[in-house]
Formats: C-alpha cells, sequence, structure tokens
C-alpha cells in the first residue's frame, strides 16, 4: 500500500469524526505488516477525559482485530500544518512498534513523515526498568 493510499483512508474516515465542541475534525489509518487497514476517527464527549483520538480508534479496532504488529500510520487533521500525534497516542502507538513510520498530511495534500522513535525518544525509559528490578 502506498503512502497516497494510507493518507486517503484516513482522509476518508475524518468525514465520519465527532468533533462537535473542538469542530477539529481528525483521522487516522493504521497499516498492519499483514497489508491490512485499520481506520479510526476522534470522537469528542463533553468530558474531555472521555474523547477518543483517532489513532486510538485505530489501534483498538486492529487489537480488536487480532493485529499488533504496526507498520505505519497516517494521521490527517482539519488544520494548515501537518500535525502529529499526541503524546499519550505516541505512547500507545509504540506499545507496539517504536519505529514506526508517521505519516502526517492536511486535507489538501502538505505531507510531512516522521519516524515514532523521532517524536517518542525513549518510549518505555524507565517504567520497564522497575518492572525488571523486582
Amino acid at each position: 500500500m502506498s503512502n497516497q493510499q494510507l493518507v486517503d483512508a484516513a482522509i476518508n474516515v475524518r468525514s465520519h469524526a465527532h468533533a462537535p465542541y473542538s469542530r477539529f475534525a481528525v483521522g487516522a489509518a493504521l497499516l498492519t505488516r499483514s497489508g491490512k487497514v485499520f481506520v479510526g476517527c476522534n470522537v469528542e464527549n463533553v468530558s474531555l477525559r472521555l474523547t477518543l483520538c483517532a489513532e486510538q480508534g485505530a489501534v483498538s479496532a486492529a487489537v480488536a482485530s487480532g493485529e499488533r504488529d504496526f507498520v505505519a500510520m497516517a494521521v490527517v487533521a482539519d488544520s494548515t500544518e501537518p500535525v502529529v500525534p499526541c503524546g499519550g497516542c505516541r505512547q500507545m502507538l509504540a506499545e507496539f512498534n517504536p519505529d514506526l513510520e508517521v505519516i502526517t498530511s492536511t486535507p489538501n495534500g502538505r505531507v510531512e513523515k516522521y519516524g515514532l522513535n523521532e517524536l517518542l525518544p525513549r518510549p518505555k525509559q524507565g517504567i520497564l526498568e522497575s518492572f525488571r528490578n523486582d
């Protein structure tokens, strides 16, 4: 699958976002090593803590389908500049692949690419060390 096809899947699912408070629709498409694509969109809630990020939705759909080997994710948001996943989503993605390719895009096609390890260095530092020392 090409990066553009992954971005297109994120653009398509973005139209289903529930963003009545921020009016900031986000779509994410997650590619697995097996070639399957799982999508998610943000789902806001008046209780901000209950809001679901698009990236979390895509990861949840993949895991619920038995997929855990992720190779790339595209994220598309209502913005003039490409946006990267929030810190919590970066940590969630790093749980599965700290070297994941992250492709960010605006709806009009401005694209940037990152390695997740650039966006979240040392994701498992500290926590895992505390378990190992028991």
